[in-house]
């Protein structure tokens, strides 16, 4: 039987009685995969690419499955080391998302977290990403996540992957099951299987939803973007990123001065250009993030604080 599916446009298009649940993680972690499955679209939007695929906020309604009278929406985020955009506007499209929902009385009923178990080790990309997870989402909604490990029928899962999601419980992980999250793993890649994981946070409790910190911050207590828990954080990484590029670009200078082989200087003062553009490109990204010293000075008095708490990750992620 061919199930009825129907493309959610906007924001303004979710109802009050849909089921939401919303998909986060890195790009290449399966997310537009995993609900091509659960829609009975396999491989129709993920392809077979490790690529983004998904440019903005994708949602998609179909009929609950154990009731068909309700609606379920999966809704699909785009990881924060997309190529094709900023962090900044990708944390801006998340955020514009879940304030719409919100303001009409919206929340998740499920965060669906994904991780590739293929990976031996977790870098800065997907580090950055479950970071901003921390802080985008807070503590209070940590009782509505399942992190999910998947592509386990590719390359050596099978014989490592147990470990792998040991080394994820004990270090990574930690700080978000401590508040409640739950772990799983999508060890088939198919539909009966994508159910089995996310049926958990809609057959027994449909009406236990929860908001994240990013919505009580920007609607509730109306903090601007910036001054988000998740806004600070970027803007840190931002800081970082800056130092590194100026770092090398000091060090590409160097070696064009001392070089006497003019192919080499010619590639060097191309790299030197590439390390510039990416420099400036960044400190823009951190201008629009940079808090004002007016900000700094009447947030204190102003601010009022929030149900919810960010999520501390540690300063830096232990090696695997």
């Amino acid at each position: 039987m061919m199930v009825e599916l129907q493309v959610v446009e906007s924001a303004s298009q979710v109802r009050p009685s849909d089921i939401v649940v919303a998909f986060m993680g890195p790009t290449g972690s399966g997310k537009s995969y995993f609900i091509d499955l659960l829609t009975g679209q396999q491989g129709n939007r993920a392809k077979n690419t490790l690529s983004s695929v998904t440019q903005g906020i994708e949602a998609i309604r179909m009929p609950f499955p154990k009731d068909t009278r309700r609606s379920i929406v999966f809704v699909d985020t785009p990881g924060f080391d997309d190529s094709g955009r900023t962090d900044f506007e990708i944390l801006e499209s998340i955020n514009e998302w879940l304030k719409k929902t919100y303001k009409r009385g919206i929340k998740l009923s499920g965060i669906i977290y994904l991780h590739r178990i293929t990976s031996n080790r977790i870098g800065s990309a997907p580090y950055k990403n479950l970071r901003m997870f921390g802080e985008l989402c807070g503590d209070v909604a940590m009782s509505r996540v399942i992190l999910v490990t998947t592509f386990w029928e590719r390359g050596d899962a099978s014989r490592v992957g147990e470990s792998r999601v040991q080394q994820l419980r004990d270090n990574y992980w930690k700080p978000l099951i401590d508040r409640g999250s739950s772990i799983d793993a999508l060890k088939k890649a198919n539909s009966e299987e994508a159910w089995r994981v996310v049926r958990p946070l809609v057959d027994k409790r449909l009406n236990a939803r929860r908001e994240v910190l990013l919505q009580e911050e920007t609607v509730d207590r109306h903090i601007a973007l910036n001054e988000t828990q998740a806004g600070k954080a970027l803007y840190t990484d931002l800081q970082r990123t800056l130092a590194e590029k100026k770092k090398h670009l000091e060090s590409l200078r160097k070696q064009v001065e001392r070089s006497n082989d003019p192919h080499l200087k010619e590639y060097l003062r191309k790299e030197h250009a590439k390390t510039k553009q990416e420099f400036d490109e960044t400190f823009l990204q951190s201008e629009k993030l940079r808090r004002s010293l007016l900000q700094k000075l009447i947030s204190p008095i102003f601010a009022r604080k929030t149900r919810a708490r960010a999520i501390k990750m540690p300063p830096s992620p232990p090696g695997m």
